[in-house]
């Protein structure tokens, strides 16, 4: 009996690799679900994004992303070559930022902000980050807020010194009210008075007495 039950035990730790080995490939590559070509064409945009010297994880995190959703390969590598215009059209924006920051300014990109609008925070002071206030930036848009108000909004708290709990206390505010029922952009130009470095109204603003209700774009 002894030595059957040390057979056994041999026999499941012989079997035992054999059944996992499988999800072990798989889990060491990523990419095995998608067909030769879709995986060729996703594994060379992300080399040439780290040859380039760009953050290579949000690329990866892009296709994984559209390969869990059962998402088209060719929809994957597109979604995963714009990910990487998106960064490279924010690194000629921002200049010289690190990862994370440009990351998050390609995620601005995304929401459907300008290039351009990008150039307000190029080359920013080393104490401080952009992360929030482009987390937030992005945010607004998604949020239907109109996407010149957001970058105009974002801007202007970033020229005048705000701290990274200004931009959160903004977007705070801003769903809150939406949540309440207010337009997204109302609720944006409402709350942006309460926030510091906010600049003077534009021409096109009501008086600062009456808060504005900016036309749906």
């Amino acid at each position: 009996m002894p030595s059957l039950r040390v057979g056994g035990v041999l026999l499941l730790i012989a079997v035992a690799p054999l059944a996992t080995a499988p999800l072990k490939a798989q889990d060491l590559d990523p990419l095995s679900r998608l067909d030769a070509t879709s995986r060729f064409s996703v594994e060379r945009i992300i080399d040439s994004a780290g040859a380039l010297g760009f953050p290579t994880r949000p690329l990866m995190s892009k296709a994984l992303e559209g390969i869990s959703k059962h998402a088209d390969p060719r929809h994957i590598v597109e979604a995963v070559r714009r990910k990487f215009a998106a960064l490279r059209d924010a690194r000629a924006a921002l200049g010289k930022v690190d990862d994370e920051d440009l990351v998050a300014g390609a995620a601005v990109l995304e929401a459907g902000v300008k290039p351009d609008q990008l150039t307000a925070f190029r080359n920013p002071p080393r104490e401080r980050s952009l992360l929030e206030a482009f987390t937030v930036w992005a945010d607004l848009v998604t949020r239907g807020v109109p996407k010149d108000d957001a970058s105009s909004a974002i801007t202007r708290l970033w020229k005048g010194g705000a701290a990274d709990n200004d931009f959160y206390g903004l977007w705070n505010s801003v769903k809150a009210d939406i949540l309440q029922g207010l337009s997204p952009g109302a609720a944006l130009q409402n709350r942006i008075r309460e926030f510091p470095g906010r600049a003077p109204p534009d021409k096109s603003t009501q008086s600062s007495d009456q808060p504005e209700t900016p036309s749906s774009r």
